[in-house]
């Protein structure tokens, strides 16, 4: 068990799956744009406009 405001991590090559309460991103063995279609599909409904015109500019 962790306390609370503990900070988790794990190298983006060896995360298989992200889960949220807006969905669960599968994101083994995909593109990093890929990636970041995934996870912006699961990010907060307020949020995804501009993530996507982030990810937009990067790609």
């Amino acid at each position: 068990m962790f306390e609370p405001g503990t900070v988790v991590t794990i190298p983006r090559n060896l995360t298989d799956y992200v889960v949220t309460e807006y969905g669960i991103a599968h994101l083994r063995q995909k593109t990093l744009r890929e990636r970041a279609q995934e996870l912006i599909a699961i990010a907060h409904p307020d949020f995804r406009a501009g993530l996507k015109k982030q990810a937009s500019e990067l790609f």
